[in-house]
């Protein structure tokens, strides 16, 4: 099973010029979607994973899950105010513009070790963002997990400095 089968190609979302990624059909058939868990896992054999980091939105799909599968705390990522308690923010560049995200103060104790997961490595922005969030509470990154990566935006070169995995490459 080929799981960038499951995946469809939008054009013009959410601006003109942009080619989204639309990984709805994939979230919608179960054995893909255990098929893609199942590669991710796969990526992280042997290493020990305390917390998983799911980035907003589409992020949390898959963080959920993989957190589930590795006896992990889940820790999401938000854009701003929208998450309860005390929180640390860093900001980013996207392909079609800027934002800040948000985690818990609380969310990573010194020392944990932290998957971080989100859907696609695009200009590397927002997974560099992540990255800052864990680093200053303490957590160390043993990866950097995503379903797909758009290798031409180069965003690998933001977080070289961390293992990083794709399930799919474009």
């Amino acid at each position: 099973m080929k799981i960038e089968n499951y995946i469809r190609d939008i054009q013009g979302f959410p601006k003109e010029g942009i080619l989204f990624k639309d990984i709805t059909p994939l979230l919608n058939d179960p054995d893909a979607r255990k098929e893609c868990l199942r590669i991710l896992v796969e990526s992280l054999k042997g290493q020990q994973i305390d917390k998983v980091v799911g980035a907003e939105s589409r992020g949390f799909f898959f963080g959920i899950l993989l957190a589930q599968e590795l006896n992990a705390g889940f820790i999401p990522v938000r854009k701003p105010k929208k998450l309860p308690f005390d929180t640390i923010s860093a900001s980013y560049e996207l392909e079609y513009g800027s934002d800040s995200l948000e985690m818990h103060t609380d969310a990573i104790k010194k020392g944990d070790r932290v998957l971080i997961h989100d859907d696609v490595l695009a200009t590397g922005g927002t997974a560099k963002a992540v990255c800052e969030l864990v680093e200053k509470l303490g957590g160390v990154i043993v990866q950097c997990n995503f379903l797909m990566e758009l290798s031409f935006l180069n965003g690998r070169d933001k977080i070289k400095e961390n293992p990083i995995f794709a399930a799919i490459t474009y």
